[in-house]
């Protein structure tokens, strides 16, 4: 009998929500969907910290002059001077939190990585290892560069649920706009949808709680407790 296996398709964010992290921990595979175009103003290159006068975003700047229509994984990097700019910013928001100490040397040596990294991609990548290593979620991480890839959105996320093994598709409720469900049930494929409601609060530095900033957050004031505000950890 065929073993169960789960598997979640997203494109590459940048120090994520812990939202993003939950849905790494649900599934057996993490497949980084990065052949798609890249976007503009989007979570691709950017996030949200906490500071005490509510949320900041931090941007990594990356090249978009004639480049309309580029990939993902195309996306370039146009000023390494962002990886002192935004650890200088976590640097200022986090010194106080209860376990920044802690995380701060491992989450720099991410930063110091980044200095030469010329790809967006590769940096998301970096980080997204390091946060799951950090929260103790071990799901394989991989791109969808891996495989090949079919024509039409809905088909092509079934072609690589399929190529990686997978019986179960996890997906972000988003995707509800665009997924043809009948074609899931067609291949014997289980469709499942990722719950986001319900997380309870943490401590933040901010009066104001907001739940959609990076994971970093969380992190930097709740330390090893962390999972006991995610779902993927819950029994």
């Amino acid at each position: 009998m065929k073993k169960d296996k789960k598997v979640a398709i997203l494109q590459s964010n940048y120090i994520p929500w812990k939202g993003y992290f939950d849905i790494i921990g649900l599934v057996d595979e993490f497949i980084l969907y990065d052949d798609v175009q890249y976007t503009k103003n989007d979570w691709r290159n950017r996030n949200k910290i906490m500071t005490k006068d509510g949320p900041k975003w931090l941007s990594i700047p990356v090249a978009h002059t004639g480049k309309l229509h580029q990939k993902i994984q195309e996306a370039r990097v146009i000023d390494h001077r962002w990886v002192d700019k935004h650890w200088r910013s976590l640097e200022y928001c986090y010194a106080k939190a209860a376990f920044f100490d802690r995380y701060a040397e491992r989450i720099r040596r991410v930063y110091e990585a980044c200095r030469t990294e010329d790809y967006l991609s590769k940096i998301n990548y970096r980080f997204l290892r390091e946060i799951c290593s950090i929260l103790g979620i071990d799901t394989r991480l991989s791109w969808s560069s891996e495989y090949s890839l079919a024509e039409g959105k809905t088909k092509r996320l079934i072609s690589l649920v399929r190529e990686a093994g997978g019986t179960t598709y996890l997906s972000g409720g988003a995707a509800k706009n665009y997924l043809e469900e009948s074609l899931f049930a067609e291949a014997k494929i289980t469709l499942e949808w990722m719950d986001y409601s319900g997380y309870p609060q943490y401590r933040q530095m901010s009066e104001a709680f907001e739940h959609d900033v990076s994971v970093l957050d969380l992190i930097f004031n709740e330390g090893p407790d962390a999972g006991k505000y995610m779902k993927c950890f819950e029994a």
